[in-house]
């Protein structure tokens, strides 16, 4: 499910010269549903030529104009190690930049990182906590610019949630679990300016939409993915 917050009071704080024309600051939330749930009834399909394109983007041009730092808590019930958690982590970032460049800053451990609802608060994290729906895998909000010319539009945070619900940990050894890389890596895309898949014939792509315990397939980029973070960073 995504949904979307207009805020016009953030409208009003001081825009660099030149950007006055964009849009308000707004954020949207994605949330990342295990296999058994049937598409949500307001995800799209194609690219509205009857055909699928197996990517698309928060809004076409809204990136990260500079890279900034991302905090990473691995507090977790699952046993997971800190190096493990940062690893997988870290993992999913270079998979994005090997072919979108310098995406994101450099990461960090902080136990103190947290999701916070996905509010505004300068800070990009990575927690775990539990969640409403036992549905969700993940949750990532993401703030920019979203409306306005395409060359004003930017991105300036985001945050993710791993749900403590499910086991977390690395599916090649044990495919009961959910693999933390593979949906670290999903949701990254998120943080990049990437939107959710749900066409069938994109199934094999690491922004498809859905996922399950013991899948490591979303770890690595597909066509499409390469194709949209190459797209919106070229």
């Amino acid at each position: 499910m995504l949904f979307a917050w207009v805020l016009p009071v953030f409208a009003q704080v001081s825009r660099p010269r030149g950007l006055e024309d964009r849009g308000p600051l707004t954020r949207i939330t994605f949330i990342h549903y295990r296999n058994s749930h049937a598409k949500p009834p307001w995800a799209g399909g194609g690219n509205g030529k009857g055909e699928s394109k197996c990517y698309d983007f928060l809004a076409r041009g809204a990136q990260w104009r500079s890279a900034e730092p991302y905090f990473v808590n691995p507090t977790n019930e699952d046993g997971m190690a800190p190096a493990f958690v940062e690893s997988a982590v870290t993992a999913g970032v270079s998979a994005w930049e090997a072919y979108g460049g310098e995406v994101f800053g450099e990461g960090a451990l902080d136990t103190s990182a947290n999701y916070n609802g996905g509010d505004l608060d300068g800070v990009n994290t990575t927690s775990f906590g539990s969640y409403s729906d036992n549905g969700v895998i993940a949750v990532t909000t993401v703030w920019g610019y979203f409306s306005g010319p395409p060359r004003t539009r930017e991105l300036v945070e985001w945050d993710m949630l791993f749900n403590e619900y499910f086991t977390w940990g690395d599916a090649d050894a044990n495919q009961t679990l959910m693999d933390l890389q593979n949906i670290a890596t999903h949701e990254l895309g998120h943080s990049a300016g990437l939107g959710d898949l749900y066409e069938t014939s994109c199934s094999s792509e690491t922004m498809y939409g859905y996922s399950s315990e013991g899948e490591t397939i979303k770890r690595d980029l597909n066509t499409g993915d390469i194709t949209g973070i190459q797209e919106l960073y070229r």
